[in-house]
């Protein structure tokens, strides 16, 4: 099988039971998981934050199933990892990672290897909303 099981950018709500379900195997010993959820409030921001705009490259997709394999290189992991685009609301995932390996420590590595790619690499950009209506937008890096 495919060590990278999933790699998507969405419109649609993200289902971390299916990025579970995606790496399940009987090989693998552990499973670690990661979900970004659009927060209520930012350092930079006056009032609390509303939402989140996300928008994506059209290559995003392709960007993501690299950060991915990249991040798996030769430990054994199996991963399934999607981020979310358009308007999210306080409490959406924008963000979803699932990775099995024949161990726990290079699941760890690779889950927090990704998202940290995710923040650095991934060419898709946010626009914050604030409840007084402020916007800001947020390119790579977070």
């Amino acid at each position: 099988m495919m060590p990278v099981r999933m790699a998507a950018i969405s419109l649609e709500p993200l289902d971390v039971a299916a990025h579970l379900s995606a790496v399940a195997d009987a090989t693998a010993g552990a499973e670690t998981s990661f979900v970004g959820r659009v927060r209520d409030h930012d350092p930079d921001a006056a009032t609390a934050v509303i939402a989140l705009e996300y928008s994506a490259h059209p290559d995003a997709e392709q960007a993501l199933r690299r950060i991915a394999e990249e991040a798996i290189g030769e430990t054994g992991a199996t991963v399934a990892v999607s981020h979310r685009i358009g308007r999210l609301a306080v409490g959406d995932a924008a963000v979803a990672i699932a990775v099995s390996s024949p161990h726990r420590a290079e699941a760890f590595t690779v889950c927090r290897t990704i998202i940290e790619t995710i923040k650095t690499d991934l060419p898709v950009w946010k626009r914050q909303v604030e409840s007084d209506g402020t916007t800001a937008w947020k390119g790579l890096g977070g």
